[in-house]
């Protein structure tokens, strides 16, 4: 007997999401916005307590949904994406639209419940950590964008306005990171987890809070795993006697920059990862994908010691 009456697909796009519901033909479309969200989970009303949502991992446009649903208490897995396609592909069907594509992840949860594991976050305050980082993220660009345009010639005016908003884009800044802080200060599993994370080379309060926002399953997967999600993983291009360059692709969003920064840092740190990142060097790897093998190896070393941590408590 199934332990959900309803299952639900939904697949994830930057803009919006489409929700199809196992057993039936519709399927609706919500802006991937928290309104949206809100909308989308007023629809489910009644049948939200009983309910399996089921989604792919999708360079962190999911997560902001995935973090809400949990937060609502509603069962979810995020499925992984190249179990998803084997799966479509062994009923012959080649199509590929958002609306197929949300049932076939509503039908796999249908078939498959049994075995999915549900999607959990260390700590009730993930979803708040994330819209902190997110907000941050969100006036740097901001912040980018002013700082360029007063390099242009400007009118006095234009120009004192620009200078207005820098000061307040500052002092913005200033206070989402003495939220963060404070978020992660109050709540004993993320204090924990910075703390591990800053012993790593490279990583400091900025980094660590940015990586438990970004990848809250961290220490629950296996290297191969990590290094997938964080788009580090060298994707092969071999074909017959062919055999390609190997590039890192795709990854969650915001979470390559912040591991180049970290890398840079251990890079001209007194560190084993100093050592490592020369030696590649040495051996004739170019310096860009010398920083590549340092990013995946610090991403790496945060998943064990977080694992070990977890293991402790």
């Amino acid at each position: 007997m199934s332990l959900y009456s309803s299952f639900i697909g939904i697949d994830i796009g930057k803009k919006r999401f489409v929700v199809g519901y196992h057993g039936t033909k519709t399927t609706q479309a919500y802006d991937n916005t928290p309104e949206g969200i809100h909308e989308f989970l007023s629809s489910l009303d009644k049948i939200a307590s009983d309910s399996l949502c089921i989604l792919e991992a999708t360079g962190g446009y999911e997560m902001q949904l995935l973090l809400t649903l949990c937060s609502d208490n509603i069962s979810v897995h995020r499925a992984n994406t190249r179990k998803v396609k084997h799966f479509i592909r062994s009923f012959g069907n080649d199509a590929k639209t958002d609306a197929l594509d949300a049932k076939a992840l509503a039908k796999y949860g249908y078939e498959r419940h049994a075995y999915l594991e549900l999607f959990a976050p260390s700590t009730e305050k993930a979803l708040e950590l994330y819209e902190l980082v997110q907000r941050r993220n969100d006036l740097k660009q901001i912040l980018v964008a002013e700082k360029n345009r007063l390099k242009s010639p400007r009118a006095h005016l234009i120009q004192g306005s620009i200078e207005a908003v820098i000061k307040l884009l500052k002092e913005q800044l200033v206070a989402v990171n003495e939220g963060i802080d404070e978020l992660i200060n109050k709540d004993e599993v993320l204090s924990k987890k910075r703390l591990v994370l800053k012993t790593i080379p490279g990583i400091g309060d900025i980094v660590a809070s940015e990586i438990l926002a970004l990848m809250p399953e961290l220490g629950e997967m296996n290297r191969r795993q990590v290094a997938s999600l964080a788009g580090l993983a060298p994707r092969a291009q071999d074909s017959g006697q062919f055999s390609g360059y190997r590039r890192a692709a795709a990854g969650r969003n915001h979470l390559k920059p912040m591991l180049f920064l970290a890398a840079m840092s251990a890079r001209n740190s007194h560190s084993e990862l100093r050592d490592f990142y020369e030696r590649l060097v040495k051996k004739g790897k170019k310096k860009m994908v010398a920083l590549a093998a340092l990013m995946r190896k610090i991403i790496v070393i945060a998943n064990a010691r977080l694992k070990e941590l977890d293991a402790k408590s």
